[in-house]
């Protein structure tokens, strides 16, 4: 009893020293005599009872070295009152695991007027990166081996994810980790848990690179307090513009704002007010939205326009001499109707066997030299932009509407490829080389296929219908290998948008496609196939239009929804090819459910890219396939005529201008601003649309469903081709299930079901121009 009760008042005493150190630590400039002889007394009981401290418990001395601070003498002559540093907190957690506040306390004895001070602590530990906080309210440790760099994509409803530069599995990041970030932004991450559905979830460490310095939106004046909502609507938070920032705007107005202080987790985003783009439904104002807010170069720097300007209106004579002279041959350029440049021009006559197939290309390459101020330009943009109504081009309209542009009656240098195709629509041999020419007719798309139909009548002269029917006769040869060889044809329906004189929409009609569309794409694709197998042949680095085969996944996906049609794609035993897609899509031409299958069959497949290395394009079902018929608006064409006119003229390998890594990093660019360019214009044109439908909230149309989700379904109009959508709770009273296998929207408790291609018939209930939005609701079922 004695002894129990003299070790009782030694631990007493221990502590009571321990607390008097702490206080020493806390004001070490303010000892005082009693201190230090408290201090004295201290190390006299530790002398005189050190055998009893040795024989105390394992998990006292355990605790007694973790309040040992590496960092308290400096801690010390910092505060008044010193709490745990940063590096007696992380070794305590890297130690102990996952921590929180109420335990870190408890095992680094933390005193009441200290907790405070701790928790601040712990949370500015978390805001640099070296804790992590789960849901739970948890502190972890931070490991940089399992940082996690990544693109963010934010989602309109606050949420996001960071895609892992490395590859793998998205990484979800919560509303409140997107506080810090915005769409684009390239950041550290790490794994902070699994959320209800399964997915990793992420926490934002640090930014490495901020993708947006400035941003596109509509300004709001609430009672003195000015503030920015961006249009784009994967940026959910609003940017404060402080007070005398924006003295020559007015609410209302669409701005362009610079950030002066990016987001972060306590601290909303700050900015300045640098430009007025117009008023907020100003006509025209949605293509002027999109360009800026996907950044989209539409000003040519002044050395560019200087350069263009210096070529003047006509071809140099001193030009023409060293190249094939083929202005008496009688090459035609055939195109739509509204267009403005002209880059090919055609030519066929019959062969023994077969025909003779020119197809003479604008010689861009000639104007655009490497590293001039015109191909700088040409390559921050990668390609022309086109919007309705309107075009970005890739290059001065000096260029792109004058000197390389084939226009008829005129000189123009030229990019030439040759080919003989025999009767069976084979390639049989081909050639390249730099020519000047001269079109002898300019014709449209219309006016050729009405003088095919109507054998020679119409307005195509009678001396230009001998050759347009030597085209036709070798496109159905053309066509008819193209079909032997498997090529995927979908049929899917463009649509076209026709302004009134003040830059509103008067109608939205279906493009028609007809059999000279058809004769035209055979012979570009015929040149582009020829100019990628030339340059294989070189071995000299360039960019090929690749269309990679479909993942394993997504055809065993795909797969698992036909089966239930007791449909098949391919054989399950080998790799899929262009001609499983091909058969498929003519076995089910006749069925009612063709377009819901069709669509699913469109998803399963990858878009085409542009890379460095051949390897060939699954949708055409071709080996070997580039660009090489456009460079008036797209920069990889450039490439590819740099490319033949090295070896045309017998350049040597070593004088090549581009390296295979150099070109990879081209590719990658040229796809991803291929990217930006179709996003803007979808983003262009859903607003356009949201603007025609204003006006018809109420009205009644019929329609078709497009998408099925858990949340409703999209639907398209059959006669203005709008889409929207239907929420869930604009559906019959139901408790609706969704099946991504069947991609059916099921009504549990009525059996009503919603697919791919149902015939509805909706009602224009909503349009919300700032949220681009379009909602219907649901009348009947046909």
């Amino acid at each position: 009893m004695l002894k129990k009760l003299k070790n009782k008042i030694m631990n007493k005493l221990r502590k009571k020293s321990e607390v008097q150190s702490k206080e020493a630590e806390s004001f070490p400039k303010k000892a005082t005599a009693k201190k230090r002889s408290k201090k004295k007394f201290k190390k006299k009981v530790d002398k005189k009872h050190q055998s009893e401290k040795k024989s105390s418990k394992k998990h006292t001395i355990k605790r007694s070295r973790k309040v040992l601070d590496p960092d308290a003498k400096s801690e010390a002559k910092r505060y008044d009152n010193p709490v745990a540093s940063r590096a007696l907190l992380l070794k305590t957690i890297q130690k102990k695991g996952m921590m929180t506040e109420k335990s870190v306390y408890q095992v680094l004895h933390v005193t009441s007027d200290q907790q405070e001070g701790v928790r601040r602590r712990l949370n500015a530990m978390v805001r640099d990166g070296q804790l992590v906080r789960n849901r739970r309210g948890g502190f972890l440790p931070v490991d940089e081996k399992h940082f996690i760099k990544g693109r963010v994509i934010a989602h309109a409803e606050g949420y996001g994810f960071l895609v892992p530069d490395e590859g793998g599995d998205d990484l979800f990041l919560c509303a409140k980790e997107m506080r810090a970030v915005l769409h684009g932004d390239h950041a550290i991450a790490t794994v902070v848990g699994v959320d209800r559905r399964g997915r990793s979830e992420g926490s934002i460490i640090s930014v490495i690179e901020r993708a947006n310095s400035t941003l596109i939106g509509r300004l709001f004046d609430d009672d003195g307090v000015a503030y920015v909502v961006p249009d784009n609507k994967r940026i959910t938070q609003n940017i404060l513009i402080p007070e005398g920032t924006f003295d020559q705007t007015s609410a209302d107005q669409i701005v362009k704002v610079e950030i002066t202080s990016q987001p972060t987790k306590r601290k909303q985003m700050v900015g300045k007010v640098i430009g007025v783009i117009g008023e907020h439904m100003a006509p025209g104002m949605e293509i002027e939205i999109a360009i800026h807010n996907h950044a989209i170069p539409y000003e040519f720097s002044d050395d560019a326009m200087a350069q263009a300007e210096r070529f003047g209106d006509e071809v140099n004579e001193k030009d023409k001499p060293s190249r094939v002279d083929l202005r008496d041959l009688y090459l035609v350029t055939i195109d739509g109707a509204d267009a403005r440049d002209f880059d090919d021009a055609v030519h066929c006559e019959p062969r023994d066997n077969g025909w003779k197939l020119i197809v003479a290309i604008a010689d861009v390459a000639h104007y655009v030299d490497i590293g001039s101020p015109l191909d700088i330009d040409a390559y921050e943009r990668a390609t022309s932009v086109y919007f309705p109504g309107r075009v970005v081009p890739m290059l001065p309209e000096a260029l792109s509407n004058g000197l390389c542009s084939i226009n008829p009656d005129v000189d123009r240098l030229c990019m030439v490829c040759e080919m003989f195709v025999n009767k069976q629509g084979e390639i049989e041999s081909y050639d390249f080389q730099e020519a000047v020419m001269r079109s002898h007719a300019r014709l449209t798309y219309t006016q050729v296929a009405d003088a095919l139909e109507g054998e020679g009548t119409g307005e195509v002269a009678a001396d230009v219908y001998p050759h347009i029917v030597n085209l036709n006769e070798m496109y159905k040869a053309l066509d008819s290998a193209r079909r032997q060889r498997g090529t995927i044809e979908f049929d899917t329906t463009e649509t076209v948008i026709h302004f009134t004189d003040d830059k509103r929409i008067d109608s939205i009609k279906p493009s028609v496609r007809n059999d000279a569309h058809k004769i035209i794409e055979e012979c570009m694709i015929s040149a582009n196939v020829c100019a990628a197998k030339y340059i294989a042949k070189s071995k000299n680095p360039c960019l090929y239009r690749v269309h990679e085969d479909p993942t394993d996944e997504k055809i065993d996906d795909l797969r698992g929804f036909l089966s239930d049609l007791d449909l098949r794609l391919g054989e399950s035993s080998r790799k899929i090819v262009s001609s499983d897609y091909a058969k498929l899509s003519g076995e089910i031409k006749q069925r009612d459910d063709y377009h819901m299958i069709q669509t699913l069959m469109l998803r399963s497949m990858k878009q085409a890219i542009y890379i460095a290395e051949n390897s060939g394009h699954f949708g055409l079902a071709l080996t070997h396939y580039a660009h090489f018929t456009s460079p008036i608006r797209r920069y990889p064409d450039l490439l590819v005529h740099r490319a033949l006119k090295h070896i045309v003229r017998k350049g040597k390998k070593a004088d090549y201008m581009y390296t295979q890594e150099r070109m990879a990093n081209m590719g990658e660019h040229c796809s991803t601003n291929e990217r930006r360019a179709n996003e803007a214009t979808r983003d262009a044109e859903f607003a356009l649309k949201c603007e025609y439908m204003l006006d018809k909230v109420g009205q009644d149309y019929d329609a078709h469903v497009t998408g099925v989700v858990g949340f409703g379904l999209f639907v398209e109009l059959d006669e203005h081709f709008v889409e929207g959508l239907i929420h869930i709770t604009n559906l019959p009273k139901d408790y609706y299930v969704f099946d991504p296998k069947t991609h059916l929207l099921v009504g549990e408790n009525r059996g009503i079901q919603f697919g791919l291609n149902d015939k509805i018939r909706i009602r224009v209930a909503r349009v919300d121009m700032d949220e681009r939005k379009i909602d219907f609701e649901l009348i009947s079922e046909h």
